[in-house]
């Protein structure tokens, strides 16, 4: 292997670990959101589990 390849293969992990923790603090926001947006949701009274209870149903009686 020469030096120009090892430089390369060190200079993608490098770029692929920034973009790694990049993703990380994205999901991290976005289920930030999805957190409040549900906590908001049963301040409001909406039964988030009978709500999915009920789109399931619709859903495998639309299927069959």
């Amino acid at each position: 292997m020469t030096t120009e390849q090892i430089g390369f293969h060190k200079g993608a992990l490098t770029t692929l670990a920034k973009e790694r923790q990049e993703l990380v603090k994205m999901i991290t926001i976005v289920d930030q959101l999805i957190q409040a947006h549900i906590k908001a949701l049963k301040e409001l009274g909406v039964d988030l589990e009978k709500e999915a209870n009920k789109a399931k149903k619709e859903g495998l009686s639309g299927k069959l």
